[in-house]
């Protein structure tokens, strides 16, 4: 590996950091417009979907990106290696933009949909495993490093949903997708010109195993999609399905991995398990979290004054506002982890999530009180959502680096990519519930509004405090990693 340095870090974190930015541009630039695209009118260049409809597909959609980042670690784990899983998912992303933002029929542009999610289940949780691989020495710095690598995320996600957002609203969804396109070729050409500083890492496996898991995972996709184009599964009840299915897989997954693989160790078994906590914990964070898109983006479009200096803001922007508070967040509460480690004074694993668990809370509390004073027919002012935004990216900040750090810190060697993996699939059930409770909040629906919101503000309450209560025996199942 090379050991050339920048700010104190391998120059491998901002090759990763540079082409996680643009991929991350691509994604949340065409997401910030998506739920629009599918429920604005015909009329208005969409497709004209109800809400029930429109928030299923987005579930959906959203579920696979990250539930395919599980054969995504698999493939790259056993086939290809990190760097080319990278490299491949990266382009099927750019193709999956490219059919997006070509007008056509319902059925060519979920075709560009899947594209997108199969290219990010490739790159996506690779991506990750390879930062963790730059610091094999753990520890605070490691945690750093993913908050710089966040940073780049975010920065990414900012410059998108900003860029895209206005070509979508204001001058054509399809040029807001072909944005996205363009997006994802600039962090192609940045990983393959800066590759050399990657070497030794993520490399092609020396041995291959069978591919008999990958034909499953490739059969059942396939088989679902055919449920779908024959009619034989609305878009509804499928998603309905796939929450269940997500949960018993995932299960079993973790069940054969903590159970039934002898070839672990007993510490190795309950670093499992607490992965398998921090699992759950994450994916109800992030059914609350991901509301950004589709209940709070609803919100923003129907119940909320847009006007400034006499222009509309574009519905979209306001999801943005998650990525500017991470920028301004993201280095000194990294910083902050390393000063309070210093001291012996930084928070546990659990504790962080717990906080992150209370944070979401709170900003559905806030979003309460700001369905409330709606009901009379007026709109709600834009400081609302922005200190709704502000309460869930400091709860982010609290939860989802140090998820990720943590998952290649407690992951086995042998499932490494596979549990990143896993990860990210907590954020696709997460995803799937939050676009299904999207389809709750139709014009007809406004009463109801509050309580929807107090729902989601009391199970961020409730599983916060019982991550804080319950640290010590959590962190005693960590087996000495911090």
């Amino acid at each position: 590996m090379n050991e050339k340095t920048l700010f104190g870090h391998p120059r491998g974190l901002f090759v990763l950091f540079f082409t996680e930015m643009w991929e991350r541009f691509s994604y949340y630039g065409m997401r910030a417009i998506l739920f629009l695209y599918l429920t604005k009118s015909a009329s208005e260049g969409a497709l004209g979907l109800d809400e029930k409809s429109g928030g299923a597909i987005m579930g959906l959609y959203m579920a696979s990106v990250y539930l395919l980042t599980l054969p995504g670690g698999w493939i790259a784990d056993n086939i290809l290696g990190q760097k080319k899983a990278i490299w491949w998912g990266g382009i099927v992303i750019m193709i999956g933009h490219v059919i997006l933002a070509i007008p056509g029929n319902t059925y060519v542009f979920f075709l560009g949909l899947a594209f997108v999610a199969v290219g990010t289940g490739l790159l996506k949780a690779n991506i990750s495993s390879i930062v963790g691989e730059l610091y094999p020495e753990g520890g605070a710095k490691r945690d750093a490093a993913f908050s710089i690598f966040y940073l780049g995320i975010n920065l990414g996600a900012f410059l998108g949903m900003f860029i895209v957002g206005y070509l979508g609203e204001k001058v054509g969804w399809h040029y807001g997708f072909g944005a996205a396109a363009f997006a994802m070729f600039f962090g192609l050409i940045n990983f393959k010109l800066n590759g050399k500083y990657l070497d030794g890492l993520g490399d092609k496996p020396k041995t291959q195993s069978s591919y008999t898991y990958l034909y499953v995972v490739i059969g059942a996709i396939v088989f679902m999609a055919l449920l779908v184009v024959t009619g034989v599964l609305d878009s509804v009840s499928l998603a309905q399905s796939m929450k269940y299915i997500i949960s018993i897989v995932t299960l079993l997954y973790f069940a054969y991995i903590g159970f039934m693989d002898k070839s672990l160790t007993i510490v190795e078994r309950k670093r499992v398990g607490v992965l398998f906590v921090f699992f759950i914990g994450a994916a109800l964070f992030w059914s609350g979290f991901e509301q950004a898109s589709t209940t709070l983006t609803i919100f923003a479009d129907r119940h909320t004054n847009r006007m400034l200096a006499g222009w509309e803001l574009p519905a979209s922007w306001f999801q943005n506002a998650n990525s500017f508070f991470i920028l301004i967040f993201s280095a000194p509460v990294g910083a902050l982890w390393i000063y309070l480690n210093k001291k012996n004074l930084n928070p546990s694993t659990p504790i962080k999530f717990g906080l992150g668990l209370l944070q979401m809370g709170l900003g559905f509390l806030i979003m309460y009180f700001a369905a409330k004073n709606i009901l009379d027919g007026s709109l709600a002012g834009m400081g609302w959502l922005t200190f709704t935004y502000m309460f869930h990216t400091l709860g982010e900040l609290c939860l989802s680096p140090v998820g990720l750090s943590s998952n290649t810190k407690l992951a086995p060697k042998k499932y490494y990519s596979q549990m990143m993996g896993l990860w990210f699939v907590a954020a696709s059930l997460g995803n799937l519930i939050a676009g299904l409770f999207a389809g709750n909040f139709n014009e007809e629906n406004v009463q109801q509004m509050p309580d929807l919101f107090l729902q989601v503000c009391l199970y961020g309450f409730v599983l916060g405090l019982i991550f804080i209560l319950l640290y010590k025996p959590i962190k005693k199942w960590m087996g000495g990693i911090e």
